[in-house]
């Protein structure tokens, strides 16, 4: 397939709106979404509401309630029921939630020669458990916003892997493992990147914008409007996540990215005593028992 084609008008707007459009019948959350959505905007919906809708999805269900009784949350009574869930953890928190667990369900469903989907999806969760982890030194509210950021940070790569495998292999070749280079590659070869694609999709899926652009400007968090600390903390993530041994991107060693002073600002962490090999070690705890809550 020539590149070419997409490049004539290469843009956010344009062309991956064109890609997203092709691909929504994959990767579409189901239409118990539509609406909680709807839901979440009423000002009169209610937590029995929400819990009416989801438990409508008997496997959505089991899901949400196996993670919101899970040490993710670590609350001290048991939840039972979604109504319950939507009144502990907040309505537009498990909206983002659903969404989070919808998008990986879809997604894992979609064939892919491309990449190794097992490293694909562990990375993914690494950088999501390193985000919290962050968020949490960082006293950002409602970590697992930012756990979901890191988890989706490279959604939009799987979009790329399934409308143009072929340019998709090369570019992964030519960059070797090194996910800079890649996103330099995607930006000049396409015209976008998979942290475009990203933010785009979490914007069609009406995520927080704080998340939108954590995705979007997760390789230059310099570049987010509103949501710098977001977006810092996923970058660092992303980093740490491709340091440690089973979190990387890819099997290849590649040398250590180095996190510029700005990023370190935007989230008020100190690099001189920032402790990287704790923060991965205990990610690395954390691993297997969130893996099988979202994958």
């Amino acid at each position: 397939m020539n590149v070419l084609k997409y490049q004539e008008d290469a843009t956010v707007s344009k062309v991956s709106s064109r890609w997203l459009g092709e691909v929504s019948g994959l990767v579409s959350p189901p239409d118990v979404y539509v609406k909680v959505f709807d839901l979440m905007e009423s000002p009169t919906a209610t937590a029995d509401d929400m819990g009416l809708v989801i438990s409508q999805d008997p496997s959505l269900t089991a899901r949400l309630l196996k993670i919101v009784n899970s040490p993710f949350y670590n609350f001290s009574s048991r939840i039972d029921t979604v109504s319950r869930a939507v009144a502990v953890v907040g309505l537009r928190e498990l909206y983002s939630l659903v969404v989070a667990v919808s998008a990986v369900k879809s997604f894992s469903a979609i064939p892919n020669d491309v990449v190794n989907m097992d490293t694909f999806w562990r990375h993914s969760i690494y950088c999501g458990i390193i985000s919290r982890l962050l968020a949490k030194r960082c006293n950002v509210l409602h970590t697992e916003r930012l756990f979901i950021a890191g988890l989706l940070h490279d959604i939009g790569s799987l979009v790329i892997y399934n409308r143009v495998p072929d340019i998709a292999k090369r570019m992964l070749d030519t960059a070797n493992g090194d996910e800079e280079m890649l996103f330099a590659i995607e930006s000049e070869e396409l015209g976008f990147s998979h942290a475009d694609l990203g933010g785009e999709l979490l914007k069609q899926w009406s995520l927080p914008e704080s998340l939108q652009e954590a995705v979007a400007f997760h390789h230059q968090p310099g570049g987010a409007k509103g949501a710098k600390m977001e977006a810092a903390i996923v970058h660092i993530a992303n980093v740490l996540a491709n340091q440690s041994e089973l979190g990387a991107f890819c099997e290849v060693k590649v040398p250590e990215t180095e996190i510029d002073g700005a990023v370190w600002l935007a989230t008020g962490l100190k690099k001189d005593t920032f402790d990287r090999e704790d923060i991965i070690g205990e990610a690395g705890i954390q691993f297997v028992e969130t893996a099988s809550l979202f994958w």
